[in-house]
């Protein structure tokens, strides 16, 4: 299998089962290849803080989720060791959210991964930098019977 199509296979395979970004945040996948995620969610009121913005949290979380697809996708167990985030424009009621995850190196059992949060109009609302960390294992223990 190459490894556009195997990447693809291990996004859908995660994202069946990740309740939190599905379920709870309300995020779509809309891309997972080979080092690369991109994800969306809508700011919905649930994600306002007291401020009547979206709370850095969920900002995070999209980022974080979007990382996760990222270093996830050469079906090798992947987490996080590490991540930064900048915010530089809030997120407001109704703006649809866009990540894009790149990775930027992968050496060894280490990778560094760069996430741009946008809104609809492309402006950037934040920037997060994740270190990622090689566990043994596969995500899909049989990525070619899991096709079938």
């Amino acid at each position: 299998m190459d490894a556009q199509t195997l990447a693809r296979r291990v996004g859908e395979s995660m994202f069946a089962v990740d309740t939190a970004s599905k379920d709870t945040m309300g995020m779509e996948l809309l891309a997972c290849e080979p080092g690369r995620a991109v994800m969306s969610m809508t700011v919905r009121e649930l994600h306002l803080n007291g401020h009547k913005i979206c709370h850095g949290g969920f900002i995070f979380t999209l980022a974080d989720s979007t990382f996760a697809f990222a270093c996830n996708s050469r079906n090798r167990v992947t987490v996080a060791a590490g991540c930064s985030i900048e915010f530089l424009k809030p997120g407001q009621l109704g703006d649809v959210l866009t990540c894009e995850g790149v990775e930027q190196l992968l050496q060894g059992r280490h990778g560094i991964y760069d996430m741009k949060v946008s809104n609809q109009r492309g402006e950037v609302v934040a920037m997060f930098r994740g270190k990622s960390a090689q566990l043994p294992g596969s995500v899909m223990a049989d990525p070619d019977a899991e096709a079938a």
